[in-house]
């Protein structure tokens, strides 16, 4: 009896702790080893890369910037042992910390450097502001943004085909931050588009890069699938199908299916937005309904509303 009792006790125990604390490293004393940058450091550059030791049990790192008043620069996850981050010139220190599930390393010890901005841009960087990389848009006339670096004189931008490989767009001598396309046409399609900067004796070594979505086709018309007529339930799901992309860009698609109680939608009483081909919804005033469903995608394409459908709520 004895035994059956320390059994259900220990079993009790075990049950009081997640499958995840379980099966998680404890990693409480462990300590993450930097790499670089080490203490007194001096870049020049406006590009700083941090890196550390890869540590086993491990699922993220948390690194820590500060400026030399103790302000906050960053604090950020990254499943990474290493990342690259732009900075003004100034006095810095930093530390990185281990993280899993259920627990959390001590910090490495704060290594302290210094950035400065020479003139030489060689090894330097321009820092892409907008479009966001990978951005979808349905027009051309793009605007390209980035941040003035420090004694850069004028920047260098192409924008090429990924597809095609061929550059479809460039400029060179541009003293402001932001170049607008102002080309007749561009077909949908994947573009990257490069910045480099100079000065009167050195430029960057290599372009900057991003990559932007042309998606002028509109989404296909959704079909309601169901529910139709005679419908009594008062908490209904809501399905439809819609035809696969046809565009060369397949940007992603959203759904916003709208509610009214006549059937020519002057009036729309519930709008509801979902990102799979089914809603649910519940309907509390019996009555006749109507429903439609149209597709959107992220470049800003709006497709066909779908045929509308009625349905009863007793």
């Amino acid at each position: 009896m004895k035994t059956i009792n320390k059994i259900i006790v220990f079993v009790l125990i075990i049950l009081n702790f997640s499958c995840d604390d379980i099966l998680e490293k404890d990693i409480s004393d462990d300590t993450i080893q930097i790499i670089s940058p080490t203490n007194n450091t001096k870049i020049e550059s406006n590009i700083v890369n941090f890196a550390w030791n890869n540590t086993k049990g491990v699922d993220k790192y948390r690194i820590q910037i500060f400026e030399a008043n103790q302000v906050l620069v960053l604090d950020s996850l990254t499943t990474k042992t290493n990342i690259t981050l732009p900075l003004k010139a100034g006095n810095y220190f930093w530390r990185v910390r281990g993280e899993n599930y259920a627990y959390q390393s001590i910090y490495s010890f704060p290594s302290n450097f210094s950035t400065i901005i020479p003139d030489d841009l060689t090894n330097q960087q321009v820092i892409l502001s907008s479009p966001e990389n990978d951005k979808f848009v349905n027009f051309i006339n793009i605007s390209l943004n980035w941040i003035a670096l420090d004694n850069a004189t004028n920047y260098s931008v192409k924008v090429v085909n990924t597809t095609t490989s061929q550059e479809i767009f460039k400029k060179d001598s541009i003293r402001d931050t932001s170049v607008t396309l102002n080309l007749s046409s561009l077909a949908d399609g994947n573009y990257e588009w490069r910045v480099k900067a100079k000065n009167i004796d050195t430029e960057t070594k290599q372009y900057s890069a991003r990559k932007f979505n042309i998606d002028t086709t509109s989404p296909n018309q959704p079909s309601n699938v169901s529910p139709s007529d005679n419908t009594i339930n008062t908490n209904i799901n809501f399905i439809w199908s819609i035809a696969s992309d046809v565009g060369i860009i397949k940007s992603p698609i959203t759904y916003v299916v709208e509610f009214s109680n006549n059937p020519d939608f002057t009036a729309i009483i519930q709008t509801k937005n979902s990102l799979s081909t089914t809603i649910q919804q519940s309907f509390s005033i019996a009555g006749v309904y109507y429903w439609r469903v149209k597709a959107l995608d992220e470049a800003g394409n709006i497709g066909t509303n779908s045929t509308v459908l009625k349905f009863t709520i007793n």
